[in-house]
């Protein structure tokens, strides 16, 4: 489905403007700090996403064009070795120039330039410029998560835990029993077909077979997590993985990420500011080690991608089609300023709940390609192919993604010790 160039160039403004919207509140110092090698500085990131855009759309379709400053391609090149050279990762938060100012100068200088080429293109580009910009769209969305992750672990250094934007504390109730939603397995599509866009590791779109199994209605909440904490689940190394085990005893993992015990009190550290843990709310900033272990303590497991994507495949398309008082298949978005996992009523529901939004549900699989994957062509062939090893595979998005971005289809991955982003626990069974 062609998209017309007109609503095109507006959606490059809004995607563009909303990454803008998000680093309002900060000051410069905040923007150039580096917690660690897996965090990036707001600024880099703010320079990569403009880099992308003038590497990728501009240098190819604009004849003669001109980059902004002829260094920035080494400086803000993430990964992309066909490319060229690039600054190492871990020493991102050493580039003190170019200063902010300058940063946002480029963002501005390639805006006026995609604009100019989003207005008229020629037609026989259109398509392939259609393509392009919008593969720079949504990756610009992933960095608009990436700048909230990596500032949300580079404040909760901070002593003064600062705070991005005030959080009300809601009421919230006991979402109710975990229960169980059979699946009777069989033969099932995974992966995307059809029209709107998709990154190159969900397809192709192909059959797998799955065995009976049972999916939890809802996430696993901090309050069934500090169950598992009370019963020594961090001290019992049979519930471990080796590499979990391994990681527990090096870090001094006692808790998720963000937590820190207050006299009696368990309190986490949030963009929000540092507020008590609510028993109630999805638990967030969890290993797949920790998530496993959980698991295994519940006498479950971690669901497989495909069983994920069957289930909310079809709740999430029955959700749509249903009354408004159907029980919600999504959750909490970027869009709702929150910024973190929100409690879920208990209500009737046949089917589980959350799936889209509020964390990302770390799953069994590893992250490797589809029968018959093909990479991307060119010089963009990097983007995901190269990253399928040693990487599990989360899905459903959370409340620092955006809504528009998550598909149920869409396909993340992190190394099992990752705890900085967004990502909880959703059990299964065998059946």
């Amino acid at each position: 489905m062609e998209i017309s160039a007109v609503s095109l160039a507006q959606e490059y403004g809004q995607i563009r403007e909303v990454t803008e919207a998000l680093v309002r509140p900060l000051q410069t110092e905040d923007y150039v700090v580096q917690s660690m090698p897996d965090a990036s500085p707001v600024k880099w990131h703010l320079a990569h996403t403009t880099w992308f855009f003038e590497t990728f759309v501009l240098q190819p379709f604009i004849p003669r064009y001109r980059a902004f400053h002829p260094r920035f391609a080494e400086l803000f090149n993430s990964y992309y070795h066909a490319v060229g050279p690039m600054h190492p990762r871990p020493q991102r938060g050493t580039l003190t120039r170019p200063t902010v100012a300058e940063v946002v100068a480029y963002r501005r200088h390639v805006d006026e330039h995609m604009g100019m080429l989003l207005e008229d293109p020629p037609l026989s580009m259109r398509t392939a410029l259609e393509e392009r910009t919008i593969l720079g769209l949504q990756h610009e969305q992933q960095h608009q998560e990436l700048i909230l992750t990596d500032l949300k672990h580079l404040w909760s250094l901070n002593p003064l835990r600062p705070v991005y934007r005030l959080s009300r504390v809601d009421p919230s109730s006991p979402p109710g029993n975990l229960r169980w939603h059979f699946h009777p397995g069989g033969p099932a599509w995974a992966g995307f077909e059809g029209e709107g866009f998709s990154f190159d590791n969900e397809r192709p779109r192909h059959r797998v077979v799955l065995r009976p199994f049972a999916l939890g209605d809802r996430l696993i909440t901090n309050g069934d997590y500090l169950a598992f904490m009370r019963e020594g689940g961090y001290e019992q190394p049979l519930l471990w993985l080796a590499d979990g085990w391994t990681a527990v005893e090096e870090h001094r993992w006692n808790a998720p990420l963000y937590w820190e015990k207050r006299g009696d009190q368990w309190v986490h550290f949030t963009l929000g500011g540092l507020l008590p843990v609510d028993a109630h709310e999805p638990v967030c900033h969890v290993s797949y080690y920790e998530a496993d272990a959980f698991a295994r303590w519940m006498g479950a497991r971690l669901p497989t991608e495909f069983e994920w994507e069957a289930v909310a495949t079809a709740v999430v398309t029955a959700t749509a089609t249903a009354a408004a008082t159907a029980a919600p298949a999504t959750g909490t978005f970027l869009e709702s300023g929150r910024f973190r996992p929100r409690s879920l009523e208990r209500t009737p529901s046949a089917s589980p709940r959350q799936l889209l939004g509020d964390v990302w549900e770390w799953t069994g699989s590893p992250y490797v390609p589809y029968p018959g994957y093909r990479p991307l062509e060119g010089l963009i062939a990097e983007y995901n192919g190269k990253f399928m090893c040693n990487q599990l595979v989360l899905r459903g998005g959370s409340c620092a993604t955006p809504q528009s971005h998550i598909r149920t289809t869409y396909r993340n991955f992190f190394p099992p010790a990752a705890r900085w982003q967004f990502s909880g626990i959703r059990l299964a069974k065998d059946a």
